[in-house]
């Protein structure tokens, strides 16, 4: 294993920069290998064309007789870009995106043959759906499922091939990818958000949900990255003492681009540009070796599809400049993990950001309802933003000075605080003119004014207002979008319709419209309040106070998994028709059994790491040591006690962090074993949280105790060293 390290250091070493020309400007790349809106206006005939439009804008049905049309317009626009195949891609329940080419080439009479692509092959296909995780829904020996094209996302090309992106279905109807909930969720937001800023403007027609995200990611040198089984296997370094020199210093974060890296970058974004992913922002994070990209807002499910591809396309691109790009939340210890902060909002399709304050009252007016109402939502349901969350590697970052904590709290800033104290003051039932006149000038009025004091941040809240959005800054570097983006527009379309009931409840009673919102809001202010907090989220206080004001604190996936089985929550995506109950629990059962499997595996690498790597190691360094305190014996008698006492010390520690190795991997192993035979996934979950993981500590801490004593030639483990070597 040394030597295999050494060879990966000197092809590190060795390493020169890819030179990266780029002949175009970004804008003219951009959307260059995408089916977008000017090309579909090129290829497509007027009527299909319109027919997609309305589909994208309106969620209306594509008629059949344009299907054709548009596959034949499609096929034409990708041949001529060279592409030779086509597929479905979509994004099952593995966390990763998936997708089966065929060809255009079809043979025809008289050995000839022509390139075809009909309508039947562009709205649906068939793959194997037993081979994908369906939490019961569908028998192993049951494989039929189906991808259908969704035509509210742009089809695009890669190489050669033409990429269709698709949901994913079982044959009995059930959801069993990310996109269809979130489709649906995004649909009922839309319809709840609309009715509600009617309100305000009678000319809304549609409110769009959006997202920005925040990609953290680390490279690190691909030779380096195969010289570690741990990491190859679990996508983070099990064992390994951390170096001298980590973050202390802060010097990595905002600093200048390595040159390797600046090219993988530049790279990315050329691709990225060409597939319409609008990357603008490219930065070191804090961690060596950790960096960071995000893109301009977009439609919610163009940006998670958008995030799902630049995942894929990342990986790559990597692997072209001799790097391996790290998704994994915390791929290293006593650094920052990697997270993806999620920038949510909504805008109308008359340019109005809901959540941006506006210039007069009437328009803040509206901001305030949309901002109280979605702070409502979560004080409600923040559970479920928790669960949306739970994953293995997310346990590893959440709370750990460099994350926002388990607890779901709300960030708001001082300024908009005072602002809902005003409104917690409304008076019940009919406002006076003195308190209208307060409220629309005073109050209301002059948020746009008291913002511009609020820009700052609270990086230890989960759920943060940044100005004109709402920033979910809990979820993992390699989650799929999609799962808290339907939570968040899912709870929030709840809590839209029950303000409209409300609302409209008091107008027929005789209130205005104006009283009767401030009438709501004051109430939903009182009740919201226990999940508003601008302070230190990592503090001790904190976690006291949250359990006094009755907010969870969920630390680990098992315990957050088993909120999503709560009939609260189930009644809440059945009654908005996201989810059934029967998807919910699939899906829980799901991420519960991917949670274990992913323990399991790294359990199983400790023991191979223990018995084949770290103990052999450490018995070798123990062999010359032993031969180099026999020399002395020979060489100088009775004297060689004294001389080679810290030898002899040494043996003994040794020894010692060997014996522990063993114990500890012994009980390893009997607890694994009991894990995986637990059948239920819920107390196996649990049994891999409780009883296996805490195994890993003793392994960990004695063979980092070993590294700490072992002449590194013969050690192959080393942590950072020269994994985080790339420049």
């Amino acid at each position: 294993m040394s030597t295999l390290r050494f060879k990966a250091l000197e092809k590190t070493v060795n390493k020169q920069a890819e030179k990266i020309v780029i002949e175009e400007k970004l804008s003219t790349l951009f959307n260059q290998n995408v089916f977008s809106y000017n090309t579909m206006r090129e290829y497509l005939p007027k009527l299909a064309f319109k027919a997609i439009i309305s589909a994208k804008e309106k969620g209306t049905k594509i008629p059949r007789e344009f299907a054709d049309q548009v596959a034949t317009a499609m096929k034409d626009w990708a041949i001529s870009k060279g592409a030779t195949h086509f597929t479905h891609w979509f994004q099952p329940l593995t966390g990763t995106t998936a997708e089966k080419h065929d060809s255009f080439f079809r043979p025809i009479e008289d050995g000839r043959a022509m390139d075809t692509f009909e309508g039947s092959a562009l709205v649906q296909q068939e793959p194997d759906a037993s081979s994908f995780p369906n939490g019961g829904i569908r028998n192993t020996f049951e494989a039929r499922g189906y991808t259908a094209w969704d035509p509210t996302s742009n089809a695009f090309i890669i190489g050669t091939t033409l990429f269709i992106p698709s949901v994913f279905i079982s044959y009995t109807g059930e959801t069993l990818d990310y996109k269809v909930p979130l489709l649906r969720a995004l649909q009922i937001v839309d319809d709840a958000a609309t009715e509600v800023a009617k309100y305000f403007d009678k000319n809304v027609t549609k409110v769009q949900s959006t997202l920005g995200w925040e990609q953290e990611y680390f490279l690190v040198d691909l030779n380096l990255y195969n010289s570690r089984p741990d990491l190859q296997l679990t996508g983070r370094t099990l064992v390994g003492h951390s170096p001298a020199k980590g973050q202390q210093l802060d010097d990595h974060y905002f600093g200048a681009i390595p040159m390797r890296v600046m090219s993988f970058m530049q790279e990315l974004e050329v691709e990225s540009m060409k597939l319409g992913i609008p990357i603008t922002t490219r930065h070191n994070e804090v961690a060596p070796n950790q960096f960071e990209c995000a893109p301009m807002f977009e439609e919610a499910n163009q940006a998670v599809d958008h995030n799902s591809l630049l995942m894929d396309l990342m990986g790559r691109i990597a692997k072209k400049h001799d790097f391996k790009v790290l998704l994994h939340e915390k791929p290293f210890a006593g650094v920052n993990g990697s997270g993806k902060h999620n920038n949510w909002s909504l805008s109308t399709d008359t340019g109005e950001n809901l959540l941006s304050p506006g210039k007069n009252p009437k328009k803040n007016l509206q901001f305030l309802t949309f901002f109280v109402n979605t702070i409502k939502a979560v004080s409600e349901y923040g559970d479920m933003l928790r669960s949306a969350i739970a994953e293995a590697g997310n346990d590893h970052r959440l709370g750990a000075n460099e994350a926002p904590p388990a607890i779901i709290s709300i960030f708001i800033g001082s300024q908009l605080s005072r602002v809902l104290d005003e409104l917690e003051k409304v008076t019940k039932g009919k406002l006076s003119p003195e308190e209208k006149t307060e409220l629309k000038l005073n109050v209301v009025g002059k948020i746009p004014e008291i913002l511009l004091d609020n820009t700052d941040r609270n990086r230890t809240s989960p759920f943060a207002f940044t100005g004109n959005k709402f920033e979910i800054r809990a979820v993992g570097s390699s989650a799929n979008c999609a799962e808290p983006m339907t939570v968040i527009n899912t709870i929030v379309a709840k809590q839209l319709r029950d303000f409209k009931v409300e609302v409209d409840g008091l107008i027929s009673g005789g209130l205005s419209k104006d009283e009767a919102i401030f009438n709501v809001l004051r109430e939903y202010v009182k009740s919201s309040r226990h999940i508003l907090f601008e302070g230190d989220g990592y503090s001790d206080d904190w976690v006291k106070e949250a359990e006094g004001r009755g907010l969870s604190n969920y630390k680990t996936t098992p315990e957050a998994l088993k909120l999503e089985l709560d009939p609260k929550y189930i009644s809440i995506y059945e009654s908005t028709g996201v989810l059934s109950a029967r998807e919910v629990e699939a899906r829980n059962e799901i991420k519960l059994e991917k949670y274990s499997t992913k323990i399991a595996i790294e359990a199983d690498v400790y023991v191979d790491l223990a018995l084949s790597q770290i103990i052999p190691a450490a018995v070798n360094y123990q062999n010359v040591l032993v031969k180099n305190v026999q020399g002395l014996k020979d060489i100088f008698g009775d004297e060689f006690k004294e001389l080679a006492k810290d030898q002899i010390d040494l043996i003994k520690l040794l020894s010692t962090h060997i014996n522990s190795i063993k114990s500890a991997t012994d009980k390893l192993v009997k607890e694994l074993q009991k894990a995986k035979a637990t059948t239920n996934h819920q107390k196996q979950a649990e049994a891999f949280s409780k009883k296996v993981k805490p195994l890993f500590d003793d392994i960990r801490y004695n063979s980092d105790e070993l590294e700490e004593l072992i002449d590194n030639n013969l050690w192959p483990l080393t942590k950072y060293r020269e994994m985080l070597f790339t420049r």
